[in-house]
């Protein structure tokens, strides 16, 4: 399945104030509100900014006071991925973090899944990642995970026996198929900090 990769052209594309806050969700660490608001939890503040975007995007209303932002729009990205889960199964979390050609961190993504394998979890990161990934616009896509298990069985080298993990599989194989060039690349944990932060923040702050 993979194949060698073009060079890619980054464009501007504008983002909508809705954009804005679900960034300042999920990018910041909102602490000056959090000390302000001590009964404030930094989840529950996620899930108001989270209310508020939603309210924004099915109003059609805009802030006046926040400026829109111009953020790449790249048309390949790295898709870095990562599961965790304390116990397997037990507690578990999906993330993945998107990254433009230019070294730009394009978007961080995290999802609680409750009681989880590992393996589960690696699945779902990957599948966060693709997902937005695809519904960014980019057409060349490079996976990094440190699941050596996953980026075999996708790259055909292994197969998917599981019957938790086959719905997964085929789904991730049908969002790769949809990109013009794929590269996967297994990785050392070391080198996927930034999603395994992002799985575990999951769990902790239920995102």
């Amino acid at each position: 399945m993979p194949r060698a990769l073009r060079l890619a052209k980054v464009t501007p594309k504008a983002t909508g104030d809705a954009e804005v806050l679900r960034f300042i969700a999920r990018q910041e660490d909102l602490q000056a509100t959090l000390e302000a608001f001590p009964g404030l939890g930094r989840a529950q503040l996620q899930r108001l900014l989270e209310r508020a975007a939603t309210s924004l995007d099915s109003n059609g209303k805009t802030l006046g006071a926040l400026p829109r932002l111009s953020t790449p729009a790249p048309e390949r990205v790295r898709v870095y991925s990562d599961g965790a889960a304390r116990g397997n199964p037990g507690l578990s979390g999906a993330g993945a973090v998107l990254v433009a050609p230019s070294g730009q961190v394009v978007d961080r993504l995290g999802k609680f899944l409750g009681t989880q394998t590992n393996n589960y979890a690696e699945y779902m990161g990957l599948l966060l990642g693709l997902r937005r990934a695809k519904a960014l616009g980019a057409r060349e896509v490079e996976v990094y995970a440190d699941s050596e298990l996953m980026i075999r069985q996708l790259g055909g080298r292994y197969q998917v026996k599981s019957l938790s993990l086959k719905p997964l599989y085929d789904e991730a194989v049908r969002l790769l198929n949809d990109f013009s060039r794929v590269k996967l690349v297994h990785v050392p944990r070391e080198m996927n900090k930034q999603a395994d932060e992002m799985s575990n923040r999951a769990i902790d702050e239920r995102l």
